[in-house]
């Protein structure tokens, strides 16, 4: 009888905190305590555990045995801390050799016939193993995910005979890593799919230039989900980190795997109207990502913007200005990043097509106004590009459905092109400013966003008949910027800012007036 001490790891947000796991098996009356804030799934392995010790032909002590998750102030939940347990006890009891736990971690929930089930949140737990230098035991299911963390010694098994005969030099464990089939190229839909609408493609390439947020207003059916559906396609790749760090939220969340073939795909999420305010931002007893979160990195697209709840659509504002989101609960506290890309859509008035040249739109100006309404104020005013999407004319349509592959005309630009643009322009951005145009703040942006006399003789102008908010005006210039960077110019010119300037579409008054422009 003895202590073993193994290594493990707890769920934090997406953190993966050190867990020390010390089992002491002593004398005395028969005994299992397990310490260390323990949850009820982590109190009940020890029913588990003892099942899996037995079923695998070892001795269960006979005496007391005192396991001690610590730190003893970090809640502990899950099935994860089956094995290092199972293993400890064997270890302290004598029946397996110790002398390769210090340099190994362990995690994995245990079947009572020894087997080894998969657990949540394994990439986390392994960015940190590797920053601890230590190698990594856990469940072969888990070990595709795991193994995305490059130079992390992965030893992934089946069941808890295969760990004890790995520790006594019996049989050793093969590491395990990702064959290269799997790590395949993102594949994203097509901007040359969508006919038409020049103006809210070239929105959309400004938008993924500098990671900015875009409304697009329009009747139905004009194009709107399917331009919001490519954006990811245009946006540059996603590095290592990155890749990583979106990867460890969706591990976390517990809702995807984590698929190593789709591994550096950005996000698109898109949930709908009917989504609470936790299921956004995220929550939960147990603090978990919401969409907001799951979306860091890609794309959040929220259609029928005014069918949310308006309650919802609030929680917003902290992320857009922030890029994470604080969760605080009676005794847990989370923080998730959220840096990702508004892309929303709404109809123009209730019925949806108000300033319909066929004067479909019944709708009264109240009808419009209180439509409208449900979409606050200073939410509008985080938006950087706001455009109407016209419905296109059915000549422009069948046009470019007949002519494919036949005319002579250049037919609609291809996603590699608009990307190659817009890698250029978040290149330029990197190396001026370390970040994307859209990430900077008021230092930043009055020195690399500076405007001749005539410059700021148009935005003071503007600013005055559109009644612009002080973050409506640090918008425009963050666009106009991001205009500049795409031109391949080193100043903020006029048309630059009178392009950011017509974006604001939503800042040019009443309904009665946008009705009269979309006509």
């Amino acid at each position: 009888m003895g202590l073993c001490v193994l290594h493990s790891r707890a769920r934090e947000g997406i953190r993966a905190p050190e867990v020390c796991v010390e089992v002491h098996a002593g004398g005395g009356l028969p005994a299992l305590s397990i310490v260390g804030l323990p949850e009820m799934a982590v109190k009940e392995s020890r029913d588990r555990v003892r099942g899996a010790i037995v079923n695998g032909r070892f001795n269960f002590p006979a005496g007391r045995v005192t396991i001690n998750l610590a730190p003893a102030d970090l809640p502990k939940e899950g099935g994860r801390f089956d094995l290092p347990i199972a293993v400890g006890i064997i270890g302290a009891s004598g029946q397996v050799r110790t002398g390769q736990l210090p340099r190994l971690e362990l995690l994995g929930e245990l079947a009572l016939t020894g087997a080894l089930r998969p657990v949540s949140a394994v990439l986390p737990a392994a960015l940190a193993a590797r920053a601890a230098g230590r190698a990594l035991v856990l469940p072969r299911a888990n070990a595709d995910e795991a193994a995305l963390v490059e130079g992390l010694e992965i030893l992934p098994a089946e069941h808890l005979l295969e760990i004890c005969a790995h520790l006594n030099g019996d049989a050793v464990i093969t590491p395990h890593t990702v064959p290269a089939a799997h790590c395949q190229r993102p594949s994203y839909p097509d901007l040359a799919e969508v006919q038409g609408q020049d103006q809210a493609k070239r929105a959309l390439e400004i938008a993924a230039a500098g990671g900015h947020s875009l409304l697009f207003v329009g009747p139905p059916g004009t194009g709107k989900s399917m331009l919001a559906n490519r954006l990811p396609g245009i946006l540059p790749a996603l590095d290592d980190d990155e890749a990583l760090e979106v990867a460890a939220i969706r591990s976390v969340s517990g809702q995807d795997e984590v698929d190593p073939a789709s591994f550096r795909e950005r996000p698109f999420r898109a949930p709908h109207h009917t989504a609470s305010g936790v299921a956004l931002v995220g929550g939960g007893g147990t603090p978990r990502p919401g969409e907001i979160s799951l979306a860091h990195l890609g794309v959040l697209f929220l259609d029928e913007l005014p069918e949310f709840d308006r309650r919802v659509l609030e929680v917003l504002r902290e992320p857009l200005e922030s890029g994470r989101i604080h969760i605080s609960r009676a005794a847990r506290q989370a923080v998730f990043p959220a840096r990702f890309q508004l892309v929303a859509a709404m109809n123009p008035c209730p019925c949806g097509y108000l300033g319909d040249p066929q004067g479909r739109c019944r709708c009264t100006a109240e009808q419009v106004a209180r439509y409208r309404a449900r979409i606050s104020g200073p939410l509008l005013d985080r938006i950087d590009l706001q455009l109407e999407v016209p419905r296109l004319p059915a000549e422009r349509l069948t046009a470019g459905v007949a002519g494919a592959g036949t005319s002579s005309e250049p037919g609609p630009e291809p996603s590699a092109a608009v990307r190659s643009r817009v890698e250029q322009a978040r290149a330029r951005q990197l190396e001026r400013a370390g970040c994307a145009n859209a990430a900077l703040d008021a230092g930043a942006l009055a020195q690399h966003c500076p405007l001749d006399e005539q410059g700021r003789r148009l935005v003071t102008e503007a600013m005055r008949r559109l009644s612009l908010s002080a973050r409506a005006y640090h918008r425009i210039l963050k666009v106009a910027r991001t205009i500049a960077d795409l031109a391949d110019s080193e100043a903020i010119g006029v048309a630059h800012l009178s392009e950011a300037i017509g974006y604001r579409r939503l800042d040019r008054g009443g309904a009665a007036q946008q009705a009269g422009e979309g006509a």
